[in-house]
């Protein structure tokens, strides 16, 4: 594709040298991994000038550059304000705007953009749409996932993998969308059909500087230009103040105040909740194969956006029922001498809160919980993390989670300082597998044992290096060994 009609993407972009019959063959913005033809980004890190790279670039084949400041190299260049904004700009032309041709929703919240980005999915293909999935647990289409570094991809990785589920058949295409994604302009140029919240509490404080901040990069999904229509948890007091700013077509649901979806919960158990939605006055009953209010709180966001978005009551029960757990979401993975284990994600304080509180409900012996939290990020919800699970469980393993460039011990220390203000009942093992194995050692009839912190991840990431780790399958591992009576589900 000819580089000025890309630069043409572009509103201000300035031109410096001669781009005429300048073609390019594919867009970068790691240095590292230019080829010969493509498009360069120099794209600003936290400590780091992108227009450093451009030379290097420039040596493996790069044919032309896109940079905030000029650069000597002797390839044409766009000088632009933004250039992240318009890398998400270009890759959406360079990839024939995908997103003309799909019906995008997009999810954002601190908690729950996974479970509900499934549960829309199934109600979805319940209706016959030909339905994608891109966030934490990757690119799923047609039964098929690719891995992704990163929740929301990097616009390029977006595009092209927007424009390969396009190609192959996809209607629709569910996404979660981050803050940080939305705070790098990510979307810029994405053409949505519809977005939806889940909640707001204490996350990423590590990035942004305030949770005024965090929540500024939220509200930039809701503006009316981005958003045609606003799927809302209308009982989180964030998601009021973000409806309460648009003009378009806005949407809410919930549990506790007058919504336009709600629900009556008729049963709960350790395995399953059955509810009865009342949708913008039509009425369908859903059987969710999960525990927990707060994915009846998913579930409602998930029906209100698929019931405006044509689908049917049926669909919306169908799709619900036919969903099991999602994996490392509050996924119960393994019964082992009367014992229930589970797996999830949660790993801030709000989300793990929820997941224990949904446990401690059915939960007829001793609540366990092993958790850990993430390295060189949000230190202030260490403590608080702590206190959360002092204040639920009956014993705790405190642990590693992905300690990167921290000493494990340095953040151990900090939890334990929330949660010894309110129990003693721990102990501290900081190699995890040893801690689940401790924890399942642990274990009596009746109990049940929550490894909380990488739900689905694959990998523990120490001192830079990713090493192969998934919790669900450490915990079948260790169950075999015991050569005890276990149940997988």
């Amino acid at each position: 594709m000819l580089f000025t009609k890309l630069m043409a993407r572009v509103a201000g972009a300035r031109l410096v040298g001669d781009a005429d019959g300048v073609d390019i063959e594919g867009l970068c913005a790691d240095s590292k991994t230019v080829t010969q033809g493509v498009l360069f980004f120099c794209i600003n890190g936290e400590h780091k000038d992108g227009t450093r790279f451009a030379g290097e670039a420039v040596k493996r084949g790069a044919v032309a550059i896109v940079a905030e400041k000029e650069v000597e190299v002797n390839v044409p260049q766009i000088i632009v304000e933004d250039a992240r904004e318009a890398m998400s700009l270009i890759a959406c032309a360079y990839y024939g705007d995908p997103s003309e041709r799909l019906k995008l929703i997009a999810i954002t919240g601190t908690n729950g953009k996974t479970t509900t980005a499934h549960m829309l999915a199934s109600i979805l293909r319940t209706s016959g749409k030909k339905v994608g999935v891109i966030g934490t647990l990757g690119a799923n289409f047609d039964g098929k996932t690719e891995k992704l570094d990163l929740t929301t991809p990097d616009p390029i990785c977006l595009q092209k993998t927007l424009c390969k589920m396009s190609a192959l058949g996809a209607e629709y295409v569910v996404f979660e969308a981050s803050a940080h994604a939305l705070w790098f302009r990510k979307l810029a140029g994405v053409r949505l059909c519809a977005c939806i919240f889940t909640n707001l509490t204490q996350d990423h404080l590590d990035f942004f500087d305030s949770m005024q901040t965090y929540k500024e990069a939220k509200s930039r999904l809701f503006a009316d230009n981005v958003c045609p229509i606003a799927i809302i948890n209308g009982d989180d007091t964030v998601g009021r103040e973000f409806g309460g700013m648009r003009t378009g077509e806005t949407l809410y649901y919930g549990l506790k105040t007058p919504t336009d979806a709600f629900a009556v919960i008729t049963e709960e158990t350790l395995y399953k909740t059955t509810c009865v939605f009342n949708i913008q006055d039509k009425l369908c009953r859903a059987s969710l194969s999960l525990t927990g209010r707060h994915n009846v709180y998913n579930a409602l966001g998930a029906s209100l956006c698929a019931l405006r978005l044509g689908a049917s009551t049926e669909a919306v029960s169908l799709g619900l029922s036919a969903m099991k757990s999602v994996k490392g979401r509050l996924e119960r993975v393994i019964s082992i001498s009367g014992a229930e284990i589970f797996v999830d994600f949660a790993h801030t304080p709000d989300g793990l809160e929820k997941s224990l509180d949904a446990l401690q409900e059915h939960c007829k012996g001793k609540l366990v919980c092993v958790f850990g939290c993430g390295g060189n990020r949000d230190k202030s919800k260490r403590a608080i993390m702590g206190e959360t699970v002092a204040k639920r469980c009956d014993f705790a393993v405190l642990t590693s989670d992905n300690p990167r460039y921290e000493d494990p011990l340095d953040i151990i220390t900090e939890i334990e300082r929330g949660y010894r203000r309110f129990s003693q009942q721990y102990v501290v093992v900081p190699e995890r597998e040893r801690a689940i194995r401790y924890a399942i050692d642990f274990l009596s009839e009746k109990d049940i044992l929550i490894v909380a912190g990488k739900g689905g991840e694959e990998t523990q990431e120490i001192m830079g290096i990713k090493y192969p780790f998934n919790d669900n399958a450490i915990i079948k591992k260790i169950c075999k060994e015991k050569e005890v009576q276990t149940r997988p589900f």
